[in-house]
């Protein structure tokens, strides 16, 4: 029998964090466009501003045709796919990188090169109905015109990868991961493509993981990617708020659907682990892992949070926690479509395709910060690192691993960043699309404990100790309690505030399908309960391989329109509408300009 002790949380932000929590609801002014760039600031002080062309983004509700469809070939869908892509966008420039196929649509991924080289920043991607027809196109790609016209470097690196790497390190203040670096193309906001060496590194100041992209013949830092999510909002457990709600011992809570060998057994082990180590996460106190305590595959540890959370019994009880969490809702999430194939986070795939060997790392009372979480999201085939500070805002301090909404928040960030791109983990790097990373995290944290009543949510409160928690407003559907619209983002340069925007959306959209629905109370174990929190979920996840490259809030307002054709026949149209509209996001919705306008017959 498997036996855990697990305390679900909310998760908070301090305001000496790196997240811009704001009480008063007032955000710094924005002065560079979201959409396309973003700005990050190093921990040694240097500011690198990176560029991400705009993609053009279309959708075709009902399905139009490919190239081999028109020929009368019936097509594997990954076929089908690049035949699309390589009719609009050039046959020698496409190659394929990724893609899987769902309940209800199938995906291709696709990147440029030029020379035989691929180009970093450029992402294409088509969606394909069950029926074999295209719903869904985006790309960023250069056209062979804008070739002829802007520079595109010699693809001979007159820099050595050693030199670029050292470079980077330096500027950087970083250390080198052990990864060889990769050629590849860059393309800048001017339009030339730059050669770069792409080096791997993990910054010494933040532990962030990132790339840095060194201009192979300059020497040049040109642009970093970050893969790591600082938190901005802290949640809660799954079904309460936080230890003083009490805690439950939960007898084999493992989905065997989801997790067909259970939470705690591994291959190499020869079967079960007995400590918190299995095939979806690994969570541990450098470095220790927590091993079973009153019998084997026990994991029973008492939280007293009127001692610090280095006391007792408390760092046990927290790794418990966290690893019941991130198996909780790896099973949950694996049920609505984030699987193996769709770049989920195992040791072990199965055979179910994608890559192996990417189980999710979670550090508690990690040494690195404090009053803060964060998760890293590499490619499919690397594993996510999710690191959990201990909070000293109260006294006695207390543990992030425990506030549930923390580690539900930053696992969704593992989630969103592989799903959207094709497990590249690279396509929520502008500012905005960053905004949208935040705010389907703190949605995410919500739906786990939202009840019947779709009641207004306040992120953060346990581990700040107070009921204000860590975002300027609760999440509501009454605009007296907030106010936060589309049109705010003109006013914000920093995503976790315009995630906040988001996140209400999602909170609309969620009461709105509740109301139509109805709620189902098994809708965690269930993927086919017709209540809104299910159908909310569904196209939650639907729509995400739907979304392109670096999104804006319009685009991923309609991945969620597509998601609804794609499995209910757009039976959730109006109200979807509705509830993008009430906040600014209508049908001419854009430039952080509200509208509030529905489709005709709405």
């Amino acid at each position: 029998m498997f036996g855990l002790s697990a305390s679900l949380v909310a998760l908070a932000l301090s305001a000496s964090s790196a997240l811009a929590f704001v009480p008063d609801g007032s955000f710094p002014s924005h002065n560079h466009d979201h959409s396309t760039h973003t700005v990050r600031s190093l921990p040694n002080g240097v500011t690198v501003k990176a560029y991400h062309p705009k993609s053009t983004y279309e959708l075709f509700p009902r399905g139009t045709e490919h190239p081999l469809s028109k020929r009368g070939v019936d097509a594997h869908w990954k076929d089908a796919g690049l035949a699309y892509l390589g009719e609009r966008l050039g046959n020698d420039t496409v190659y394929f990188k990724s893609g899987f196929t769902g309940k209800t649509a199938s995906h291709v991924y696709a990147k440029q090169q030029v020379n035989g080289i691929p180009v970093a920043n450029m992402v294409a991607h088509t969606s394909l109905n069950k029926d074999g027809k295209v719903i869904a196109f985006s790309s960023n790609f250069a056209t062979k015109s804008s070739f002829a016209s802007q520079k595109v470097a010699d693809p001979n690196p007159s820099v050595s990868s050693d030199d670029a790497a050292t470079k980077a390190i330096k500027f950087l203040q970083a250390h080198h991961v052990g990864q060889p670096p990769a050629l590849k193309y860059l393309a800048l906001e001017n339009g030339d493509l730059a050669l770069t060496h792409v080096v791997r590194l993990t910054l010494d100041g933040n532990g962030h993981l990132v790339d840095a992209f060194v201009n192979a013949h300059t020497k040049d830092v040109e642009a970093i990617n970050d893969y790591t999510v600082n938190l901005a909002l802290q949640v809660i457990p799954l079904e309460r708020q936080d230890p003083s709600q009490g805690v439950e011992t939960i007898q084999d809570p493992a989905d065997t659907n989801a997790s067909p060998d259970g939470w705690t057994s591994r291959a190499d082990f020869g079967g079960e682990t007995h400590m918190t180590y299995g095939n979806n996460v690994v969570t541990y106190e450098e470095p220790n892992y927590t091993s079973g305590q009153s019998g084997d595959g026990e994991f029973i540890f008492q939280i007293d949070d009127s001692q610090d959370p280095t006391e007792g019994s408390n760092l046990d009880a927290a790794r418990a926690n966290a690893f019941y969490l991130v198996n909780r809702m790896h099973d949950i999430l694996y049920r609505y479509g984030f699987t193996e194939e769709a770049f989920n986070f195992q040791d072990d795939n199965h055979g179910h395709g994608g890559a192996d060997h990417d189980l999710v790392t979670v550090s508690v009372h990690d040494p690195a910060g404090t009053n803060n979480a964060d998760f890293s999201t590499p490619p499919d085939g690397t594993s996510g690192h999710m690191r959990m500070y201990i909070w000293d805002i109260t006294s006695p301090r207390r543990d992030g691993a425990l506030e549930n909404d923390i580690v539900v928040h930053e696992l969704t960030h593992g989630l969103t960043n592989r799903m959207v791109g094709g497990g590249t983990g690279a396509c929520l790097q502008t500012t905005e699309a960053g905004g949208l990373g935040e705010g389907w995290s703190d949605a995410m944290a919500e739906w786990t404990e939202q009840t019947s009543d779709v009641h207004d949510f306040t992120m953060g409160m346990y581990v700040v100790g107070n009921g204000n928690g860590i975002r300027s407003h609760p999440y509501s559907r009454d605009q007296g309690v907030n106010p936060l619209t589309y049109g705010d983002l003109g006013g914000m340069n920093e995503p976790h505030a315009m995630g906040e925007v988001w996140a209400n959306v999602l909170h609309n959209v969620l009461a709105a399908l509740v109301d139509a629905h109805g709620w189902a109370d098994d809708a965690k174990t269930n993927p086919d309960a017709e209540g809104g929190n299910a159908v909310y979920l569904h196209l939650f996840i639907d729509a995400l391989p739907l979304t392109p490259c670096n999104p804006t809030f319009p685009d991923a307002r309609a991945a969620w329109i597509q998601a609804d054709e794609n499995r209910y026949g757009g039976a959730n149209k109006c109200a979807l509408w509705k509830a993008f509209a009430s906040r600014g996001l209508g049908t001419n919705a854009g430039n952080y300009q509200n509208d509030n306008s529905v489709p005709d017959g709405c």
